[in-house]
């Protein structure tokens, strides 16, 4: 360790080194004051949880099988129907919770506009989960 004298001719240089014992001694006063506050600073609450099972009672939604063939004609899970029919189902099944799920199937030779009826008659009756079916290419 280097100690600073008063004698001036040595004194022109600075001091070199930095006195640890200091810097140590708050170091392990802080580390001493930590280990013995750290026990103090949780606090756990006493809290009665309830009970639960891990069954669930999710319902599955039914699936309705749509289909509009190359002609225009209708179907309802392979049953043929007219568009007012078509409407009605669309009706009762908009009420049923949870809603259904539309799996629309569409030849590829039909006018859009057989396609955007019935998008239309699900949308007015609230049903919103309408899916479309498609073949992958070859």
């Amino acid at each position: 360790m280097a100690f600073a004298s008063f004698d001036r001719k040595t004194s022109s240089q600075p001091m070199a080194e930095i006195n640890m014992v200091p810097l140590i001694d708050v170091v392990l006063v802080l580390l001493v004051i930590f280990i013995v506050t750290a026990p103090l600073l949780t606090n756990a609450v006493k809290l009665d949880l309830p009970k639960a099972t891990s069954h669930t009672d999710i319902e599955k939604p039914d699936k309705v099988q749509f289909a509009i063939d190359g002609t225009g004609a209708l179907f309802w899970n392979g049953e043929r129907l007219t568009r007012e029919e078509a409407a009605q189902r669309f009706a009762e099944e908009g009420k049923k919770r949870p809603q259904p799920e539309i799996y629309l199937r569409a030849d590829q030779s039909v006018p859009y506009r057989y396609v955007a009826e019935m998008l239309a008659d699900a949308s007015k009756a609230g049903l919103s989960k309408v899916a479309f079916v498609s073949e992958p290419v070859k």
